[in-house]
């Protein structure tokens, strides 16, 4: 069972933010997940409400109900100071910024062994966590071995 963990590009892009072919490539993504293997880190919730607003220009009370959709179809793990401290020596050894770092450190800490980003080097590992570039082709095997 390989637990997947989600950043926010991937999430921002199957709201319709972004061009056209990634975020039809986002929904069919979402879509084809298993949702019961799937984390959503809390800290890529609070991105995704700053896209919504920010660059999206969405009222804050539609990305409320957005985040919360999200919130009710995957588990949401919490950032601990555990994850922090972890994230903060990931960020100084591999010059990882430190929300992205967060990220990853949580989605190991909840034993996801994909995180499906765009934010990171393409086949990175750390903590057994390989960061995946959902919308590079082709799929990874691991990645196509979820979807299946």
């Amino acid at each position: 069972m390989v637990r997947v963990a989600l950043d926010t590009n991937v999430m921002a892009y199957a709201e319709g933010v972004g061009d056209a072919k990634r975020c039809r490539a986002a929904r069919n993504l979402v879509a084809r997940l298993p949702g019961h293997l799937v984390v959503v880190p809390a800290q890529t919730l609070g991105e995704l409400h700053r896209v919504l607003v920010g660059k999206a220009g969405n009222a804050p009370a539609e990305a409320r109900a957005a985040i919360l959709s999200w919130a009710d179809a995957f588990d949401v793990a919490d950032s601990t100071f555990d994850a922090l401290r972890a994230a903060l020596d990931l960020a100084a050894d591999h010059q990882t910024p430190i929300w992205d770092a967060l990220i990853l450190s949580v989605a190991a800490d909840q034993n996801c062994r994909l995180l499906l980003s765009e934010d990171f080097q393409h086949g990175f590992t750390w903590r057994g966590v390989t960061v995946l570039n959902p919308f590079q082709t082709p799929q990874h095997a691991l990645l196509v071995a979820v979807l299946q």
